[in-house]
């Protein structure tokens, strides 16, 4: 199994970047660089390829809405040439609050748009002339929308690889079905390894049965939060704050994916709890709210023992890569943690 880390885009990115290069002397297998409404991820996965050797560089991941498909497949063309082919694509279609709220676009169609950048992507890569018809994508542009100039062109640079690694977020089950079908990565949230298949095992199983041999298999990233200790009832309410934004911030009643998916889990009570709380304002009470039989399922938090005791779930559920958030408050916990977890998991 690889193990990898999600870094933080709080700031103080030089430091994190000399963290980075440890990380890599300690065996870790890939950073996942996120994006939300902070500092763009492409700028910082260029500077990281830049100090760095043999980690793996991912985003986590570029919205769908915000660049269009030719300039993400240019963008990731241009981070894999200058990491000497170690970045790897992660894209999703975020949420209405940040792509109409920040970005001031619809957020439409998020499955169709998917599906046709990926497609496009691969175009680009090949060097194919990108000639596309889609719904959500005409390329080139129809002369009646424009000024009728436009002709299909191909990339001039010849990328390192044409077939760059693309990982898609997602948690709903026709857009879980359509990425086990095309992408050669899942990543969702919240993996629960003794429930996942409950929720998501019958739109997986649709999906692979529609998937292209030359793809291989579906790799799985799960992103839990790791602490290893004895003191893990004292840690555990750290990874409460995140859950409850999540479960009870992220979208109104009804239109919440992650308050679905913890109710899918068989906490539906605690996840309406959790909403209403944090809904009306009252963000302690729905942190309190989280339970900890949760929080503990999703993250790797306990004993050496214990971790690897739910690292060999995580593993048995399907997962193939652990990205974790180490708990932990300086760079030099954070490598110790994760140069121990490498230890672990060998």
């Amino acid at each position: 199994m690889d193990i990898g880390m999600m870094l933080n885009y709080s700031g103080g990115f030089r430091e994190t970047a000399a963290e980075v290069g440890e990380l890599e002397k300690a065996g870790v297998d890939i950073v996942i660089v996120p994006e939300a409404y902070s500092f763009d991820a492409v700028s910082q996965l260029g500077y990281l390829a830049a100090v760095t050797e043999t980690i793996k560089l991912a985003s986590g991941i570029l919205q769908i809405y915000t660049r269009t498909p030719s300039l993400t497949a240019m963008t990731a063309a241009g981070l894999d040439f200058v990491s000497d082919g170690r970045f790897v694509l992660g894209i999703g279609a975020s949420g209405p609050q940040v792509i109409e709220g920040f970005h001031g676009v619809p957020y439409d169609a998020p499955l169709r748009r998917t599906r046709e950048i990926i497609d496009i992507c691969r175009m680009v890569w090949r060097r194919d002339r990108v000639e596309y018809d889609g719904r959500s994508y005409q390329i080139p542009l129809p002369a009646d929308r424009g000024t009728g100039l436009g002709k299909p062109l191909k990339l001039i640079n010849h990328p390192v690889r044409d077939r760059i690694p693309i990982v898609v977020a997602a948690l709903g089950p026709a857009s879980v079905k359509q990425t086990a079908e095309i992408a050669d990565a899942w990543m969702p949230m919240f993996f629960h390894p003794e429930r996942a298949r409950d929720v998501w095992g019958a739109s997986l199983d649709a999906g692979l049965a529609k998937r292209a041999d030359e793809l291989g298999a579906l790799d799985v990233f799960a992103s839990p939060a790791l602490y290893i200790g004895d003191d893990a009832d004292a840690v555990l309410p750290l990874v409460k704050p995140q859950i409850a934004l999540y479960v009870g911030g992220m979208g109104a009643r009804g239109k919440n994916f992650y308050n679905d998916l913890v109710s899918q889990y068989g906490f539906e009570k605690e996840a309406a709890l959790i909403q209403d709380l944090y809904l009306e304002g009252r963000k302690d009470e729905a942190v309190a709210a989280v339970p900890d039989e949760l929080a503990r399922a999703i993250n790797l938090i306990g004993s050496p023992g214990h971790v690897k005791e739910r690292v060999a779930a995580f593993a048995e559920a399907g997962v193939t890569t652990l990205a974790v958030t180490p708990l932990a408050r300086t760079s030099e916990q954070r490598v110790a943690l994760m140069s121990g977890f490498r230890a672990l998991v060998d």
